[in-house]
């Protein structure tokens, strides 16, 4: 018999699909610490059964939001810029599909980390541009900020399709 695993397909609406709180980001409410975290999530539809979509996101030690990291590419069809930097939910559901920590760093010398990857984002060229692959895309973006940021120590997987493009 054969089973067909339909994990990452969505099959609802993607309007209606959950990006609330997955609950792994510690509360910045009650966390003093500096806390930074690359997460991932599969991609919307069939396109989750091969990639994900990453974000880094972080909060300085003693700030009560987190600043999240990320490109999408919806963003340039609006006449915006595809890199966003905004204070946001750290953990949110990539509609419908709940996020996984792929680093995750607290405590002491994290706001050092923070600092360069804030000025790596600054940097990235490619914040106007987005293209699924072979990219720039959002898995670029994070694979940009870890080749700026080697102190990250952060290999994305081999689902986060785009991150070659730095190379």
């Amino acid at each position: 018999m054969m089973l067909l695993s339909l994990g990452g397909c969505t099959s609802g609406d993607w309007r209606t699909a959950s990006r609330a709180s997955a609950g792994i980001a510690p509360d910045p409410g009650v966390t003093e610490e500096a806390v930074l975290i690359v997460f991932g999530a599969d991609t919307w539809g069939w396109r989750g059964w091969f990639s994900i979509h990453t974000w880094i996101a972080a909060k300085r030690s003693g700030e009560k939001m987190y600043t999240v990291y990320d490109v999408v590419g919806w963003r340039a069809s609006n006449g915006q810029s595809v890199m966003q930097i905004a204070q946001d939910v750290p953990d949110r559901y990539w509609f419908g599909e709940k996020p996984r920590v792929i680093k995750q760093y607290r405590g002491a010398g994290v706001d050092k980390l923070i600092a360069e990857v804030d000025k790596a984002a600054q940097d990235y060229p490619w914040k106007n541009t987005y293209t699924i692959f072979p990219g720039p895309n959002s898995n670029t973006f994070i694979a940009w900020i870890a080749k700026q940021v080697p102190e990250l120590e952060l290999s994305l997987p081999l689902s986060a399709i785009g991150s070659g493009y730095v190379d």
